[in-house]
Formats: C-alpha cells, sequence, structure tokens
C-alpha cells in the first residue's frame, strides 16, 4: 500500500522537475511517516488529521526543531494533494494541521568591506586557487545557489553579453548580469586553470564550468568546504556559507536602491514574498542605525 503510493509520489515529482534533493528529502520525511502509519495498521488512505496530529505527538517526543517538523508537514501537504489529484483520496488530511511557529531568523549578511577581503585574501597562484577566487566572485556578483553554481556548464559564460545562463530551481532558467571583476576572474580561470583541471582528469569531456582536482564537476559541499578555507584565511567572523554570498547579494543590492522586483528576478525566486526577507533585513539595519545615531532614540 505505503509502496505504491510512495512511488506515485516520487513519479509526480520527477514529472514536476524537482531536484535530487528534494525528492530525497521528501522519501525520507515519509518513509518515517508510512513506518510509523504501517505500525498502526493505517493505509495512506486512511489517514485522518487526528490520525496526523497523534504522529505529530509522536516526532515531538524527540523535540525537533521548528523548521524540521514544518518541512515533514509540507512532505504531508504534497503527498496527499497528489493522492488527492490522482483520485486516491477526498481530501487531504494534512491541510487541517497547523504547522509550528518558526522563529523569524534573518540571513547573515557580510558587509561589501567584509566580501572584498574574503575575495581579494584568494590568490592566483594554483589552478585550484584561481579557480576558486572566479568560483566566489561569481557567486557573489550574480546571488547564485551552491547547486546552480555547480550546475553551470561553459557554454553558460557569455561574455559578449556580460550575462550568465543559470538552471535555477523546477529546471527555470534565467540570465544574470555579470560585472567585470567577476567576468575577469572566469576568463582567468578558464585560461590557467580550467585546462590543468581538466588535463588531470580520465579523458573524458566534461562540460562542467567549475572542475574538481580529479577533473570531475564539483559538488555543493566542495563549494562549502573551500568557502570556509578561504574564510579562515580572511579572518571573518563566525563562519560564512555560500547562502551568505547571496543573501549579500541581494542585501547590497537593495541598499543600493534596486526595486525588489529586479532582486526577485535575479534570484530566481517565483515568489515576491520570499525576496521580502531582504526588506527585514534592511530595516533591521536602519533600526540600529538610528538607536546608535538619533540623540532621543
Amino acid at each position: 500500500m505505503w509502496d505504491e503510493a510512495l512511488a506515485l509520489f516520487d513519479s509526480d515529482l520527477r514529472r514536476r522537475s524537482a531536484a535530487a534533493k528534494t525528492r530525497r528529502a521528501y522519501a525520507v520525511d515519509l518513509g518515517q511517516l508510512a513506518a510509523w502509519a504501517s505500525e498502526q495498521g493505517l493505509a495512506p488512505e486512511a489517514l485522518s488529521p487526528r490520525d496526523l496530529r497523534r504522529y505529530a505527538a509522536h516526532l515531538g517526543r524527540s523535540r525537533p526543531a521548528a523548521a524540521t517538523v514544518a518541512r515533514k508537514l509540507a512532505a504531508q501537504r504534497a503527498f496527499f494533494r497528489v493522492l488527492r489529484e490522482h483520485g486516491r483520496i477526498a481530501h487531504n488530511p494534512a491541510d487541517l494541521i497547523p504547522g509550528p511557529k518558526k522563529p523569524g531568523k534573518l540571513p547573515r549578511v557580510l558587509k561589501p568591506s567584509e566580501v572584498a577581503a574574503l575575495l581579494d585574501r584568494i590568490p592566483a597562484a594554483t589552478p585550484l586557487e584561481v579557480r576558486d577566487r572566479a568560483l566566489f566572485e561569481l557567486a557573489y556578483a550574480c546571488g547564485l545557489r551552491a547547486e546552480e553554481l555547480v550546475n553551470l556548464d561553459t557554454g553558460a559564460v557569455d561574455f559578449d553579453a556580460e550575462q550568465i545562463r543559470v538552471e535555477g530551481k523546477g529546471s527555470k532558467t534565467r540570465f544574470v548580469p555579470v560585472g567585470e571583476p567577476a567576468l575577469r576572474a572566469v576568463a582567468r580561470y578558464l585560461e590557467r586553470g580550467r585546462r590543468a583541471l581538466e588535463a588531470s582528469g580520465e579523458g573524458t569531456a566534461e562540460p562542467a564550468l567549475f572542475l574538481s582536482k580529479s577533473g570531475r564537476r564539483l559538488s555543493t559541499s566542495d563549494i562549502r568546504r573551500r568557502l570556509r578555507v578561504w574564510t579562515r584565511h580572511a579572518a571573518a567572523q563566525g563562519a560564512v556559507h555560500p547562502h551568505a554570498l547571496r543573501h549579500s547579494f541581494a542585501t547590497h543590492l537593495l541598499e543600493g536602491g534596486a526595486d525588489l522586483r529586479a532582486i526577485q528576478e535575479l534570484l530566481g525566486h517565483a515568489s515576491i514574498s520570499t525576496t521580502q526577507v531582504y526588506t527585514r533585513v534592511e530595516s533591521a539595519r536602519l533600526r540600529s542605525a538610528y538607536a546608535r545615531s538619533h540623540p532621543r532614540a
């Protein structure tokens, strides 16, 4: 019963071009629900809102983070929505389950001087260093996700038009302008770094823009690891994750007067509500400046 329903759901995710990472996360969360429901003798079609509340109470014994509970509930809603669309159930029982209130955590944002210090501390003596400089210059210049960076191919960079073609979430393509420093870093990498890394491979043609030391496409974990290395070199305060460069990109654009809709398009956000978090970042900065500067604050 559950195996068939889960296979149907995964097939639907594939049809919608969901990322492999998303499908794996859904499989884990729904696999846990399936194991619990099977112990109760409950088929997918038999689960009621009351059953899902019991399952939530079962999960609560391990005191998961609010974000984890919210993710599991989102998986349930998506799963039962597919069952309803295929006529397996009449109503989505997860729609009646309230989600936990997540704390409003603002993203980490680097100052422009901190970004400059980080990038300028990456030398250009070896192929890996040239690659990393181009990698993180491009990440900040274009506000790219780590997954988008590793999925770039060499043909994605248009030096004449000064832009790159990005395959974002849901296989949505967007074109993002690239500044001169990042373009210079990428050109230097293609000339001095990528050829050397490609030569260290196994002889197979790899279209990826950014290659590992073994000549293969980089992974997102590679990007996180290399950023930790250069963060230590720059003596940056606190951990800097790849997404911090994306947050900094959007916040610096907003501070510079960019329109929120334009930032939404550059980031590849499907909804403007996702982009509006940066107005909260800017508001927090202005409140801090007011408290420091106004005589009657």
